[in-house]
C-alpha cells in the first residue's frame, strides 16, 4: 500500500506541469511569446497535448513505481485571441483534461480544468541598431471551470486555486531571428479540501490549504517569419514555499514543485486558405523536485480572421 501513495503527488504535480507547459507553448499566440495579432482580428483554435512519465523525483531522489506504470495526461483546449489594437490583445483558454495510469487499480479522472484570461500589452517597440526591441506587460487570471477535487491525488485535474499572474517580457528581433525572455509571478489562493485536519511539516486543524505561489522563467530563440516560426524553448518553474514528499507518506497539494523543461515549437501559416495555422512541438523535463520526468507532445490548428472588413482589407 505504500508505493501507490508515494507517486500520488508526482502524478498531481506533473498534471500541473503539463497544464503550464501546454498553455504556454501549444498555441499560435500565447502570454509567453512575442506575437501580437492586429486590431479587429480574431484567432481561434483547438489544441491537443499528451504527457507521459514513469520516473519521478521524491524530493531530490529519482525513482520509479511499478504499481502505476506509465502515468499519462491528455488535454484538449479551446482558445480565443482578440486584437483590441495592434498593441493590446485579449486571450482566453479553456482546457479539458483526462488522466490515467497504465498499471494498478486507480481510476483516471476527466473534466474541465481551469479557464484563464490574459491581457497582453506591448507599450514599447523601437529600432535598436539593426534589430527591433519590444517590451510587453501581461496580466492574467485563472479560476476552476468545474468542481473537481484537488485533494484526490494522483488523479486531480489541478490545484483548484484561483490564480493571479503578472509577466514582464522582452523580445529582440533582427531580420528573421529572435530572442525572447520573460519572468512571471503566479499568486495562488488557498483551497478548501474535504477534511478538517492534515499534516505537512506540522499539524493543521483546518480544511484550508495554503498553496505556494510560483515564479516562472521562460526563454526562447529561433526563426520567425510571416509563414514559419521555429523556436527552442527553456522554462523553469519554482515554488515559493511548500515541502518535499516524505518517504512512505501521503502526498499533499501544497508540496514544493520545481522543474525545468527544454523543448521546441513550430508554426506554419498557410497563404491559402489565408489565416489557417498549424502548430506542433514538445517539451521534456530535464530536472525537478517532487515532479514526474514527463515528455509532453502538443499540436494545434487555428484560424485567424478579421471581423471588420474595409476597402483596404478587401483589396
Amino acid at each position: 500500500m505504500i508505493k501507490p501513495l508515494l507517486v500520488k503527488t508526482s502524478k498531481y504535480i506533473i498534471a500541473l506541469a503539463f497544464i503550464a507547459a501546454f498553455s504556454n507553448h501549444a498555441s499560435a499566440q500565447t502570454d509567453a511569446d512575442a506575437i501580437m495579432i492586429p486590431k479587429n482580428y480574431f484567432c481561434t483554435g483547438l489544441m491537443y497535448g499528451h504527457s507521459d512519465w514513469d520516473h519521478y523525483w521524491e524530493g531530490d531522489f529519482k525513482r520509479t513505481n511499478g504499481n502505476l506504470g506509465h502515468v499519462s495526461s491528455q488535454t484538449v483546449a479551446a482558445m480565443v485571441n482578440y486584437g483590441v489594437s495592434d498593441k493590446f490583445n485579449i486571450l482566453l483558454n479553456l482546457p479539458y483534461m483526462a488522466t490515467k495510469a497504465s498499471a494498478g487499480t486507480l481510476k483516471g479522472q476527466n473534466g474541465l480544468q481551469d479557464i484563464s484570461l490574459f491581457l497582453k500589452y506591448m507599450p514599447v517597440e523601437v529600432q535598436v541598431g539593426k534589430g527591433v526591441v519590444s517590451l510587453y506587460g501581461i496580466g492574467g487570471v485563472s479560476i476552476p471551470a468545474s468542481n473537481y477535487e484537488a485533494d484526490f491525488l494522483p488523479l486531480a485535474l489541478g490545484a483548484h486555486s484561483k490564480n493571479l499572474m503578472a509577466r514582464f517580457m522582452a523580445d529582440y528581433q533582427r531580420s528573421n531571428f529572435f530572442t525572447t525572455a520573460s519572468a512571471q509571478y503566479v499568486h495562488r489562493s488557498n483551497i478548501t479540501i474535504d477534511r478538517n485536519s492534515y499534516y505537512t511539516t506540522e499539524m493543521h486543524y483546518t480544511n484550508q490549504v495554503d498553496i505556494p505561489n510560483m515564479m516562472v522563467y521562460n526563454g526562447r530563440m529561433g526563426y520567425r517569419s510571416e509563414s514559419w516560426i521555429a523556436e527552442a524553448v527553456a522554462e523553469n518553474y519554482t515554488s515559493l514555499g511548500g515541502f518535499d514528499i516524505r518517504k512512505n507518506d501521503m502526498p499533499f497539494p501544497s508540496n514544493k514543485m520545481n522543474w525545468t523543461t527544454l523543448g521546441a515549437n513550430f508554426k506554419y501559416t498557410f497563404s491559402k486558405p489565408a489565416g489557417l495555422e498549424l502548430t506542433a512541438g514538445g517539451d521534456y523535463v530535464i530536472s525537478g523536485r517532487n515532479v514526474g520526468q514527463s515528455t509532453v507532445l502538443h499540436g494545434g490548428v487555428y484560424y485567424l480572421f478579421s471581423i471588420k472588413k474595409d476597402k483596404k482589407d478587401k483589396k
